[in-house]
């Protein structure tokens, strides 16, 4: 089975269910989508190593394991999402050590937070992006239009019962300079489903 390079789009945050985000990967050479719906605690790390200008005062879990595979000289080579059973989604990290590699089975949206750690690139098989991939339209899309796709989204790859967590605050009417004094106090006290949030915001206005 031949496989697809992704490369990350994004995370999309649903306004009508709480506590639900969506990974989206794109197909690097196509036009074809892959949504992985994800906890709130893996968006977060996620978010954080796509947002270069937020920088924990601590370091994350998967700080850490970065952190410890480098001090045993241990690299991630590349991410496999190799199966795909009852809409939940299976990885592999390809891992070397002084030339020895192994596989490792990991969760999907831990993989994918240690490639972005590890600047490795992202696989998936070309029989799982034919079934769980979606098309969507490429053109530059308004706020609103991005909060609707995210809830499209999220409909087509959530079960019926929505995950629990508390509702994100409404920042609409917050100034940018309010937006970036309440991202600067949510990352020192290391709340970072709420800076993701902010930084969602803030990103929107720029």
């Amino acid at each position: 089975m031949s496989l697809v390079r992704l490369d990350i789009k994004g995370i999309s945050y649903s306004q009508t269910q709480n506590g639900a985000y969506a990974l989206i990967l794109n197909e690097q050479e196509g036009n074809k989508q892959l949504p992985i719906v994800i906890g709130a605690f893996e968006a977060q790390s996620i978010a954080i190593a796509l947002e270069k200008d937020i920088k924990p005062p601590r370091p994350l879990t998967h700080d850490l394991f970065k952190n410890f595979s480098e001090r045993f000289e241990i690299n991630i080579k590349q991410v496999i999402i190799h199966k795909l059973v009852d809409g939940v989604f299976y990885s592999s990290l390809i891992s070397e050590r002084q030339g020895v590699e192994e596989t490792i089975d990991a969760r999907t949206s831990d993989a994918i937070a240690l490639a972005l750690r590890f600047d490795a690139p992202i696989f998936t098989y070309q029989n799982i992006l034919d079934k769980a991939g979606i098309y969507l339209n490429a053109e530059p899309k308004s706020a609103k239009e991005q909060r609707e796709e995210a809830d499209t989204i999220l409909d087509s790859v959530m079960p019926d019962e929505p995950l629990s967590s508390s509702s994100s605050s409404d920042y609409s009417n917050l100034s940018l300079k309010e937006l970036n004094k309440m991202l600067d106090q949510a990352v020192s006290k290391e709340d970072y489903e709420q800076a993701a949030l902010l930084r969602d915001e803030i990103s929107k206005r720029n």
